[in-house]
């Protein structure tokens, strides 16, 4: 831990010393500069010692999370301004370097001195993240979408064609602090009139505790005629913080499972029930977290048991990398997934149905939205809260609507 701030701090303050050039060149007012130089390193030692003072038997507080925030409001466009000078010194460097040795004039500076554009340039690129994550913080994570998506399925009963699912994943209550925002989303759930809600995991940061002031509101998502279900996330196993005891632990995990009870939804460990309509079922599937890099608490084969390949399957899977090592390979052919997880790390461009880029593409091949292979489907929901960094850019919380239709997708 000490090593990783030691060396957070020496990158920072390479920043910083990258940022006072950029400051310098724009501003001559020496009291100006000074000032601002002064509130820079109030913030990055406020910024250290938050960070020092983290306990992991506490886990994840409202106060790291606001440590979080200002990091990356204020780094991250210092960091544009510092890859926008690294860019010009090594021009810099290259040619003094030629002039050096090819030209022979030693009349000059080895190195030319800034230029004042350049650090315009990279002062506006830096405004951009800026002003970005001031949005994500204030208005950005309680901006919520519904985003609804029709899945094509020819062997789908004929009952079933038209039938609705709400999918809401990876509340995070430890996380809110605005009442009124999150009886907003409640409003928009309930309004959706779906006839199956799905939850797929992750209710808490670390601690029960995180949401028993939101049972209440979350108590006010309506009864869906064909059911309320959910299953466990990686976040739900309390593994994040450090307990006092085994027991601790194992007693936070039972009143973590018994928190989807108390918010009305039916909790599918490793385990499948069937949803009937007009004399025809389909099979909902719900397995444990089950992740790739996380915690692989998930049995597919036994939340199955007896199930056919030709059987109809709905699956709830927290991590979209289950489908892909597992889920979308096995014989059975689960024909839809469900999952969340990922945020879309909570920060990315996202134009609908023509461009989406977030960092978390980089870690899950499947990180928001619809992907199928060989007609099996994996949907993966953005998330309803959030978490570490307190809001959300271009990647907005949402609430899932998929219709299920009886036959081929021409599109």
């Amino acid at each position: 831990m000490i090593f990783r701030i030691v060396f957070l701090c020496l990158i920072l303050l390479i920043i910083e010393l990258y940022t006072f050039q950029v400051l310098k060149t724009l501003i001559k007012s020496k009291p100006v500069l000074f000032s601002i130089q002064l509130v820079s390193l109030l913030v990055l030692v406020y910024i250290i010692y938050s960070l020092m003072q983290f306990d992991r038997n506490s886990g994840q507080t409202r106060q790291l999370m606001g440590v979080v925030g200002i990091l990356l409001i204020v780094y991250v466009p210092k960091l544009i301004l510092t890859l926008v000078l690294m860019s010009e010194d090594i021009f810099r460097l290259g040619a003094g370097t030629i002039n050096y040795f090819v030209d022979y004039d030693k009349s000059t500076d080895f190195l030319n001195s800034r230029r004042k554009f350049v650090s315009q340039i990279g002062l506006g690129l830096a405004a951009v993240p800026f002003l970005s994550l001031i949005y994500g913080v204030t208005v950005g994570k309680y901006n919520y979408k519904v985003i609804k998506q029709r899945i094509f399925f020819p062997d789908l009963p004929e009952a079933f064609d038209g039938f609705t699912i709400t999918q809401i994943s990876d509340i995070h209550s430890g996380s809110f602090d605005n009442p009124e925002k999150i009886n907003y989303a409640i409003d928009l759930v309930n309004e959706q009139n779906s006839d199956l809600i799905l939850f797929t995991g992750d209710i808490v940061n670390t601690d029960a505790k995180e949401m028993h002031p939101w049972i209440e509101t979350f108590n006010r998502i309506k009864k869906h005629e064909y059911g309320k279900y959910s299953v466990l996330g990686n976040h739900d196993y309390g593994e994040y913080v450090t307990w006092p005891t085994e027991a601790a632990k194992e007693d936070n995990f039972k009143a973590i499972k018994s928190l989807y009870g108390e918010i009305g939804f039916n909790l599918l460990l490793n385990e499948h029930t069937f949803i009937e309509k007009e004399g025809a079922k389909i099979a909902l599937v719900g397995v444990e977290n089950w992740g790739h890099n996380f915690k692989q608490a998930g049995d597919l084969n036994k939340a199955a048991g007896p199930l056919k390949k030709e059987d109809f399957k709905i699956l709830m899977s927290h991590d979209p990398s289950h489908w892909e090592h597992v889920v979308q390979h096995d014989e059975k052919h689960y024909h839809l997934t469900l999952s969340g997880h990922t945020h879309g790390m909570q920060f990315g461009i996202e134009i609908p149905g023509y461009f989406k880029w977030s960092l978390a593409q980089y870690v899950y091949k499947q990180w928001a939205g619809l992907y199928e292979n060989l007609g099996r489907y994996v949907y993966v929901n953005r998330g309803f809260g959030f978490h570490a960094y307190p809001g959300r850019v271009g990647i907005m919380p949402e609430i899932t609507v998929i219709e299920l239709k009886k036959g081929v997708n021409v599109a």
